[in-house]
């Protein structure tokens, strides 16, 4: 018995050392996964890191998130991508999720920070604290690089418990620095006494006079700076002088500055344009004074019960002819921004082109797309009046906003959105209006469902285009690519003679795949228009369009993801030297695009061989040029004698002639080289303008015509060895 269980464990430490002799390549693990995914073995989500090589799931992204986010305590969204070696886009989709799921966590300004990181600036700004007994939270905002209201935020909780002090006017002061301050003001209170003359009242009175005739209105902050404690009840009971004037919420205006506000919102709306009715009022003045004081304007509330106004953020008046033409504007944006905006979506694990058609627009996409131009629109000059005034924006302006939103499309950070605001509308920029939530978000909301309806009905045409567009697609790239590989075979007849095999190669890369790639960029580079909601012309036959080199690396550049690196690499191949490099390149982009292409079987390539032979036979019996009929007859002879497809270009014919040598009897091989002869001296001749030299291609013109028919026999029912 301890024998065989010593046999035993022999046998299974040799199992265990002996090496796999099956190794499996890149590209067999990605296939190896894909098929596991399509039979629902793995039916999670996979995700490729930025290097391409390896995959990784959301679960162990998280996982590595959180743990980097606690080790540092502050890291921001971009540097999180560069750790864990994952697209920014991922990243900033699970950022979100992990904020829901750990209260500890916060996101702020593209940084994600823990409790735990304040605490201990909150220890640091105590030590400084009792050190300097006051600190000016700018500055420790500055040194934080963060935003003030979120330092404030952050103290506040800790005062009292870390951070032993009292947070007051942007200020944190010490105990001691407070009992100080008021030990020296009652000191200073202490030293005097103040008395109040009999005429305050009447120098009251006549300061208020003055400001209010002055100004047409008068701030109930002035008022109590000037002991007044009632101001609404002092200026409309106590004073009858008046008896005319609105109380607002902060502010006591005379009937002069509604009249004015009035006229301004008027003409504003009579010209299709937008009124800032706050930039048009003294800085005083709060947004709900603004509001309340449109409210009192006539011409805005009949405008309003017409349907001819809209009011956003409590003191924009929008006429709605202007939001007719944002929304119109919008809706031409969106076509120029969606296929940028698509690169920054796009994963390297998508569903290929061919499966994306039947997808139809994604809703998601649109709503922010027509957020952002929404956005564009809506960011105007104001019209000016006779005191703070912006001119509404012109036709002119409405149009050239537009096309700079063109040159501001790489945005998929919040960030990078707020960037393309500022760069469609500086206008609202040099005003200050940065929040949306005051005219933006609420414009937003209300063209939305307008923008959606035609983006949708636009999505609809394009999805049967695209569908059309891709079958012909695959049918041109089937023959044409079964071509190509009954071309490649004969290349193999001049493995040998290296020279000649790379002009042969470069011959058929430029003469028949040159035309298939392009065909194959413009046709994807439609269909990604389509997808992306851009309304495209019906374009030429594709067949008959030609790129140059750059032309070619442009269109592939502006595919997505993984399409995109590889459609580079067939634009390189195609300049290459070797065919078979470009083949298997070809079918990469074809597969990434969904479009799986014929491989050359026996039979197809008996067909193929059959109808090209019938082709030639059909061309050399109508062929009359006496130089282009040797080519031809030699691609034939490689047929009848090689069972080849040859493709060969001038000046490869001689090598080509003499691999038939061995193959033709003598009086054939002696009537091709003759013809070559007389074809090479006619061709040099016809390259130089001499007379004489004219004359002597003549007659070797007519000597070639004589030996046609006999070049032709050869091909019809010559002997061969």
């Amino acid at each position: 018995m301890d024998d065989e269980l010593l046999e035993l464990q022999r046998q299974f430490e040799f199992a265990q050392q002996a090496k796999s002799s099956i190794r499996l390549s890149d590209r067999n693990v990605v296939e190896l996964v894909q098929k596991l995914q399509q039979l629902q073995v793995i039916d999670f989500e996979l995700l490729h890191t930025a290097s391409g090589k390896e995959y990784i799931t959301l679960d162990q992204l998280r996982n590595e998130m959180v743990t980097e986010v606690k080790r540092l305590g502050r890291i921001s969204v971009i540097d999180l991508a560069d750790v864990t070696g994952v697209d920014l886009y991922y990243v900033e989709k699970l950022a979100q999720s992990i904020i829901t799921d750990h209260g500890e966590l916060m996101l702020t300004q593209g940084e994600i920070v823990t409790e735990s990181y304040w605490d201990s600036i909150a220890e640091e700004i105590n030590e400084r604290l009792q050190e300097c007994s006051q600190i000016a939270l700018t500055e420790l905002a500055a040194q934080l690089n963060v935003g003030l209201d979120l330092i404030a935020s952050v103290l506040e909780p800790r005062l009292g418990t870390i951070v032993k002090g009292r947070l007051k006017g942007g200020q944190l002061y010490t105990p001691a620095y407070v009992a100080r301050v008021s030990a020296m003001v009652r000191g200073s209170v202490r030293a005097g006494v103040h008395w109040t003359p009999a005429v305050f009242a009447v120098a009251q009175k006549e300061s208020v006079d003055s400001f209010f005739s002055q100004n047409s209105f008068i701030s109930y902050d002035v008022l109590q700076k000037l002991g007044i404690p009632q101001p609404v009840q002092f200026l409309q009971v106590t004073n009858p002088r008046y008896p005319e004037g609105k109380p607002l919420v902060t502010t006591f205006v005379h009937p002069s500055m509604i009249e004015m506000l009035d006229a301004a919102t008027e003409d504003a709306l009579e010209r299709g344009s937008w009124s800032d009715s706050l930039s048009l009022l003294p800085s005083s003045f709060t947004p709900q004074d603004a509001s309340k004081m449109l409210f009192l304007c006539q011409s805005v509330q009949l405008a309003l019960k017409s349907n001819k106004a809209h009011i956003f953020g409590d003191f924009y008046v929008l006429s709605s002819s202007f939001m007719k033409d944002i929304c119109d504007c919008t809706v031409k944006e969106l076509e120029t921004l969606a296929v940028s905006r698509s690169l920054g979506t796009v994963k390297p694990g998508d569903l290929p082109i061919a499966n994306e058609v039947k997808a139809g627009y994604d809703s998601s996409r649109l709503s922010v797309s027509s957020e952002m131009a929404s956005d564009s629109g809506s960011n105007k000059h104001a019209d000016k009046g006779p005191k703070k005034k912006k001119g509404k924006a012109t036709g002119n302006a409405l149009a050239n906003q537009s096309e700079s939103g063109a040159d501001n499309q790489e945005h998929t950070s919040t960030k990078s959105k707020k960037s393309q605001r500022k760069a469609l509308v500086p206008d609202f920029e040099e005003q200050g209006i940065d929040d949306p939530e005051t005219i933006l978000r609420p414009l937003v909301n209300k063209l939305r469902p307008t923008i959606i309806n035609k983006r949708k009905a636009l999505f609809k045409d394009n999805a049967e285009r695209m569908k059309q567009l891709l079958d012909n697609l695959q049918k041109k790239l089937d023959e044409s690519f079964l071509n190509m590989q009954l071309y490649e075979k004969a290349l193999e007849l001049f493995e040998d003679d290296q020279s000649t095999s790379v002009v042969l190669h470069r011959h058929l890369l430029r003469t028949v795949a040159a035309p298939m790639v392009d065909m194959l960029l413009h046709d994807l580079d439609e269909q990604n228009k389509l997808k992306n909601g851009v309304e495209v012309q019906e374009s030429p036959n594709s067949e008959s369009i030609s790129f140059s080199p750059g032309d070619r690396a442009a269109i592939s550049k502006s595919f997505p993801g993984a399409l995109s690196n590889k459609a580079l690499v067939v634009v390189e191949a195609l300049e290459g030297k070797r065919v078979e490099t470009f083949m298997s390149s070809f079918r990469a982009v074809t597969e990434e695009s969904g479009l799986p292409l014929k491989k050359l079987d026996k039979k197809l390539e008996r067909t193929l061989l059959h109808s090209y032979r019938k082709e030639l036979t059909s061309q050399v019996s109508a062929e009359t040029d006496p130089v282009s009929l040797l080519p031809k007859v030699v691609s034939l002879l490689y047929v009848q004698v090689y069972h080849k497809a040859l493709q060969a270009p001038g000046r490869a014919i001689s090598v080509a002639i003499s691999q038939l040598t061995d193959k033709l009897d003598e009086t054939a091989c002696k009537i091709i080289a003759d013809y070559q002869a007389a074809a090479v001296t006619l061709l040099t001749l016809s390259a130089t303008p001499d007379d004489e030299d004219s004359c002597a291609s003549n007659r070797i013109r007519e000597i070639l015509e004589s030996q046609m028919p006999a070049l032709k026999s050869l091909v019809s029912g010559a002997s061969r060895s």
